[in-house]
């Protein structure tokens, strides 16, 4: 007989430009929906929020406040609810 498992996929929230991480809004554990601001980064003197696109739990928090982050680099890992 074959076992139920309940599956969790890991969603990866990416930069999409070339910034500065102003500041990190998330922690390892805490549970996210999708309109939650996860990362805010700074490019050009403006501020871009990144939101979670996913609920679910972050799982791992890539980035922190100062680091420089390129086109495509994660941010932070969430699993999905």
């Amino acid at each position: 007989m074959p076992s139920s498992q309940c599956v969790r996929m890991s969603h990866v929230v990416s930069a999409e430009i070339d910034a500065s991480v102003l500041s990190v809004s998330v922690r390892t554990g805490q549970r996210v929906s999708t309109t939650d601001s996860v990362v805010m980064l700074e490019s050009m003197k403006m501020e871009i929020p990144v939101l979670a696109e996913v609920a679910g739990t972050v799982t791992e928090v890539v980035v922190a406040t100062g680091d420089v982050v390129h086109d495509g680099d994660p941010l932070v890992v969430i699993s999905e609810a």
